[in-house]
């Protein structure tokens, strides 16, 4: 089984990787789009092969294929993980990628590199999948730089934009940022444990707290948590199938699955625990939050993945890494829908993103709107819907937990701006008058723009129920508990929903209250990025030049004042001192000199 297992795995992994091999071996060797395309869904359905075989048989098995000895007691072998995650996980993010891909075919269709921008897509897909089935930290660390390489050449694509410049630099910086907690983690375990094998890394009964706290600062960077998280939604200056494939199935969920990869390593450590709980949370409820007044249709949904990131990171730090994982295979389906939706909007609209400048779309663009309002219905936890089956649970294990009450505080309270800005974004681009002059007719009646879009639908209503049949969380919640807490979440999204046309309405009359710092917190991001990306770096150039101009004033007062008399006594002293030199001729000349001067001046 475990041969058979192997075998699929790497013949559904070479299928994948066969347009790029062949474009290395054949420099004159270009991948069509369609051809990417159609490797990409055989690659899905040779996936689930596999992954069938191992829900029937349920036997985890580690690979070994290579050794790279670089020092006498260190070996890198190059190992593979097939067991629950990545099993599960390599058909979500092919049927995922699939999808995106095909309705790239339309979306970009009149882009002159089209053929880089797929083989940019594939590389960027088969990084991520690296990085799910490795076993080892380096060839986890070749997928986790893999994908963030590629999100910096994909997001800055319109390289003739200033703004999708300046957005490629900040993911890569940022990403920076949490690479270095990578490395150190790295370096601690290659010196106490002596490998980079990750389950051998299991075996220490407490892993101490640093190395951990360089893993939870990795994952910040990678899943956009609190404190690293503006590159997340300055990302949207990239084309939509770049932000749909980013947001749903790569990059983003990087760093929750390192976390959920090394989860034994923090069991035992209730600080790092905590420090997930606490971060997840305030990331989740300040995403949330920050959604609630943005007006641009991508950055809302940018901002509900970060949000729902959030979400998951305080199932990590419930202990519960199975549940980070339930949320991921749903949110993957409805977030991807969510921005092919919003791109068929944009697309149709002449590049107009703007919800207020929407509106009776519902008329005009009835599949992709369905598809919309099934998307937002998901992503709030509307019962027997894909986000449902995740969401649900993870709330009702934080109620369960004796851990924080402040994280479940901020995660209801994230759950009610989650139904707000949603249904807001819903009604605003649906109902009501069209607030937009259509220059030219809109059109979906291509099947590579509904196709995707209703494949992805019907992952958004069906996956949690099949996903949850077959991930079972090894600690499940106590099964008594009072209505109300087994009821909190939809009671909160149902709050959620009744405050969303007010909020609506206030947008659409635009009545401006009068203005203040407390009410342009959300509008205004937080005042995150002006605090740190312009108030520190202005104070620190005015304090640098403030002391560069004192100190180069101060240098040459010095030297026109006493250090420069003192200086010119010397010179003086000197040049006196060497005309004596105790010589008969020296004096005669000096004489002769003097008489000469007096005489010139007094002609």
């Amino acid at each position: 089984m475990e041969t058979m297992l192997n075998t699929l795995m790497l013949a559904t992994l070479i299928t994948l990787a066969t347009p790029l091999l062949l474009q290395i071996l054949s420099k004159k060797f270009e991948p069509h789009p369609l051809m990417i395309t159609r490797t990409t869904k055989t690659a899905f359905l040779m996936s689930l092969l596999p992954m069938m075989l191992f829900m029937h048989s349920n036997a985890e098995c580690i690979t070994s294929y290579w050794e790279w000895k670089i020092m006498m007691n260190f070996k890198i072998p190059l190992s593979l993980k097939m067991d629950q995650y990545s099993m599960m996980f390599f058909p979500i993010a092919l049927f995922v990628t699939w999808s995106i891909l095909q309705f790239a075919m339309w979306y970009m269709a009149s882009e002159p590199y089209i053929n880089k921008f797929f083989s940019y897509l594939l590389t960027f897909l088969i990084a991520m999948l690296t990085l799910t089935i490795a076993n080892n930290m380096f060839l986890l660390f070749i997928g986790w730089e893999g994908v963030g390489i590629m999100s910096f050449l994909l997001i800055g694509w319109w390289q003739g934009r200033a703004e999708a410049n300046t957005a490629a630099l900040q993911a890569v910086l940022y990403n920076r940022i949490g690479d270095i907690g990578l490395i150190l983690s790295m370096m601690w375990l290659a010196s106490s444990t002596n490998t980079w094998e990750i389950q051998q890394n299991f075996s220490q009964t407490c892993t101490p707290t640093l190395p951990l706290l360089g893993l939870i600062l990795a994952a910040t960077g990678k899943s956009a948590q609190f404190g690293l998280h503006p590159w997340l939604p300055a990302a949207m200056e990239g084309p939509t199938p770049v932000s749909a494939l980013l947001h749903s199935s790569t990059m983003v969920v990087a760093g929750i699955f390192l976390l959920i990869r090394t989860n034994p390593m923090f069991t035992n450590n209730q600080t790092a625990l905590t420090l997930c709980l606490c971060l997840g949370a305030l990331s989740t409820l300040f995403a949330a939050t920050c959604a609630l007044t943005q007006n641009d249709i991508k950055k809302i949904i940018a901002f509900s993945t970060s949000s729902q990131l959030g979400l998951m990171m305080v199932a990590l730090g419930l202990n519960q890494p199975q549940l980070a994982f339930l949320h991921i295979s749903p949110h993957a389906f409805f977030k991807a829908m969510l921005f092919l939706c919003s791109g068929s909007i944009i697309h149709n609209l002449n590049g107009e993103q703007d919800i207020r400048k929407m509106g009776g779309l519902q008329k005009l663009l009835p599949v992709t709107t369905t598809c919309l309002t099934i998307g937002n219905l998901a992503l709030m936890g509307t019962p027997f819907l894909a986000g449902f089956y995740s969401k649900d649970l993870i709330i009702e294990n934080l109620n369960t937990s004796h851990l924080n009450t402040w994280a479940l505080l901020f995660t209801l309270l994230a759950t009610v701006f989650t139904a707000t800005y949603t249904m807001r974004m819903t009604l605003m681009v649906q109902t009501g008058h069209i607030r937009t002059a259509v220059i030219t007719p809109m059109n979906e009646n291509n099947p590579t723009i509904t196709n995707p879009i209703t494949r992805l639908a019907m992952g958004s209503i069906l996956a949690g129920l099949l996903i949850t049949s077959y991930i079972i969380p090894t600690k499940t919640p106590p099964m008594t508990m009072p209505t109300t807490t087994k009821t909190a979440a939809l009671i909160v999204t149902a709050l959620g929903i009744a405050l969303a046309p007010e909020l609506m309405n206030m947008t659409q009359t635009l009545t401006q209250p009068k203005q203040n710092t407390y009410l342009n917190f959300s509008s205004s991001l937080g005042y995150y990025n002006p605090l740190t990306h312009r108030l520190t770096t202005t104070k620190l150039l005015n304090n640098g030049q403030k002391l560069a101009t004192d100190l180069i004033g101060l240098s040459w007062y010095k030297k026109m004042g006493p250090e420069g008399l003192a200086a010119l006594q010397l010179m003086m002293t000197k040049a006196h001192t060497t005309a004596h030199t105790g010589l008969i001729k020296a004096y005669l000349e000096s004489f002769a000199l003097s008489i000469l001067i007096i005489l010139f001046y007094l002609d």
